[in-house]
Parts: structure tokens; sequence; C-alpha cells
């Protein structure tokens, strides 16, 4: 790997939580511990299940000078090539209770949809998924392919989820939503409960205890869902710093201030299951006081970091990450690249750093686009 490949990127921007309290306890009391405990024992049990790879990106690691850097590989997770798979699913399963009578309702950017409408299929029930003019067709296929109904709504995500709801109380359909709201929090929690998932089985996949995590964050359910994991799983407590879209950059606000805070998306990030303006509330109680670091990227690196992914740039064989998969390898670099906040984060030739690989080309068209954007920025 060359380095002039990667040096020179930089963090659109970055704070440090002023209020940082890691509480075991009040973390998985959020989240509910036997949300967590069923969550393993229902997933563990589905067909086909099995863990997804923990690589370990020692080309990366050797250019960083970081001991170990863990890749968790959702691209093969069952064939819905997400993390996603594991809390939409989870929460249809709950939710239905072998009422095979209801219809199920979302409102998605792709990934989330397509494991609630897989859920939906798997028990024989009706779904109904929301989706905003700027999710592509091809993810509405995707979710066509398992029996789902789409409805294109226009405007940006909080649109499809303002008339999935409307349309939801109308119609007395079940909402299986990976965002809370008042009066609405069992389904989320549920959610995140299935994405815990992930670290059980990274808890499982290495001996080396884990210093460093970075977790995208969208409304949060994703990165809430890996710190109640790590409150249940890991013997020690990582750093955790959560990464953004430079322009959806909703945690890293809310954090700042202490109090949530909601962001006006000017324009839509490339990494569309990201880019969200407002915290979920449940995520949020999470959030708000056990991540160490925010950090926020630009769209710049995606393409380029899809590339490398997929040439061998990081890893000996092929990985195929999505562009959701990028952030968490774009913001190690960066922050490894700022002497001052690498050294603040005690990030070393010591540190055993986790990133999630939370998705493949769940979205084929947009993938090969940017894997062929990505290979003619790294040809200049």
């Amino acid at each position: 790997m060359s380095s002039t490949k990667i040096f020179g990127w930089k963090l659109s921007n970055y704070i440090f939580n002023k209020n940082y309290t890691f509480d075991r306890k009040k973390i998985l009391n959020v989240c509910g511990e036997e949300n967590i405990v069923d969550a393993n024992k229902v997933i563990s049990n589905w067909k086909n299940y099995q863990p997804t790879p923990l690589l370990n990106l020692g080309k990366l690691s050797k250019e960083l000078k970081i001991r170990n850097i863990f890749y968790k590989d959702e691209s093969q997770r069952f064939h819905l090539k997400s993390f996603k798979a594991l809390g939409g699913a989870y929460a249809v399963e709950k939710v239905a209770k072998e009422n095979r009578e209801i219809t199920i309702s979302t409102a998605t950017a792709g990934n989330h949809g397509r494991s609630v409408a897989w859920g939906s299929q798997k028990l024989g029930l009706k779904c109904k998924i929301f989706i905003s003019e700027y999710v592509s067709e091809a993810r509405a296929d995707e979710m066509r392919k398992l029996d789902a109904e789409i409805i294109r709504v226009k405007g940006n995500y909080e649109k499809s989820l303002e008339a999935c709801i409307s349309n939801s109380k109308a119609n007395g359909w079940k909402i299986v939503q990976d965002v809370a709201w008042e009066n609405y929090e069992t389904v989320p929690k549920l959610t995140m409960a299935g994405y815990s998932m992930m670290i059980k089985e990274i808890s499982t996949q290495t001996d080396h205890y884990i210093t460093h995590v970075f977790l995208q964050a969208g409304v949060g359910g994703m990165a809430s869902g890996a710190i109640a994991g790590i409150a249940k799983y890991f013997k020690r407590i990582p750093k955790i710093i959560i990464v953004e879209p430079e322009n959806a950059d909703c945690v890293l606000k809310s954090v700042d201030i202490g109090a949530l805070q909601k962001v006006d998306i000017k324009k839509e990030s490339i990494m569309g299951g990201m880019s969200c303006g407002e915290v979920s509330l449940i995520p949020w109680r999470i959030l708000r006081d056990s991540v160490d670091c925010c950090t926020s990227v630009p769209d710049d690196h995606v393409a380029k970091t899809v590339a490398m992914l997929r040439n061998k740039y990081f890893y000996d064989k092929e990985i195929v990450g999505g562009e959701c998969s990028t952030p968490g390898i774009i913001s190690l670099i960066a922050t490894c690249e700022n002497k001052n906040l690498k050294k603040k984060l005690e990030m070393n030739e010591n540190s055993n750093v986790l990133v999630i690989g939370c998705e493949g080309d769940a979205d084929k068209k947009l993938y090969e686009n940017l894997l062929s954007k990505g290979i003619t920025q790294l040809s200049k």
C-alpha cells in the first residue's frame, strides 16, 4: 500500500464528550438486558445463521502503526448483506407473536426495510415499506423481491417516516421502526438488541481486548446497540468513537451541548443510511454519556475507500464494503493523521481497533459506481 494514497485525510470535525461516564448497568437498563439475551437466543437459532467474519486488516494496521485493526464484515450477514438483518427481522418476530393477521410497516433508507421485509416474509405477514425520493430503485427492488409493497414519498427520510406513521395509524398497521419517539420505545429497543449480536460474536472471535471502537451513526440505532453489546459482553470498556457524515452530524452536535440537537441537512450524503438529521430518543439515552469522542467525515474519500477495500489495500483478500462501511476506516485514518487527536485517544502500537463494515453491495448499482470512481481516483 502506498502511503500517498491515504496520507492527508482529515476529519470534518471532532469533539470530546464532556459528560462521559460509561455505566454498564444504566446502558443495559435502557436497552433491556433481557432483550439482549433473548436476541442472542432467537437469532442464533435462525436457519443459516452463522457469525460474520472478523477480519484483521494487517496491511492498514502496519501503515498506521497500530497493533490490530479488526473489521467486522457484515456483507456476509445472511443474504441481506447488512447488519440490519439482525435488528428489523428480530423485532418483526417479537411484534408478531404468532399473529399472522397483522400488517407490518416501516420507513427506511434501504437496509432496515430489507430486514423488516425479510422478517415479514419468513412469517407470511403483509409488509408496507415507505421510502423517500432519495432511495434508489435498486434498493426498492430488493425489498419487492421479499414481497413488500413499496410506497415512495416525496422528500427525505423524515418525510417517509411521517407518512409511515400517519398511514399506519389510519390502517391499524404495526410499525417496526428503528427510530424511537414519544410512546414508541419497545420496538427500537428490540432492534438495538438485535444489533448487539455483532458484539456478542466479536467477544468470542478474538482473544485481544478491543481498545477502540469506531461506530457509524445515523439515528444512532447501530451505535447504541453495539454499545449495549459492549456493556454486556466485553470485560474491558474500549474508547468509543462515533462517525457521521459532515452534513448530518446530529450525534456530534447533541453530545457537544449535552442535549438533543436537530441538524438541518443542506446536502444529502452519499452515505444515505447515515444521512439523518436527528438522534432517536432511545439511542440518545445511551450515546449521551457513553461515547468518548464524536467525529464527522466528508464524502470525499468514500469511493476511494470502497476501491481500497476491494483492491486489497487493507487486507490480503478482496472485501466488498458499501458506502456506509467506509466511514469507520476514513475516520480511523484521519484520526491517525491528527497527531494530537491520536495521542489524546491513546491510540498507538499497542491498540486493538474495531471498525464495523456494516454492509456489502446492498445497492449494487451504487456500489459499482463508487468502485469505478474510486479506482479512477487511486490511479491518479
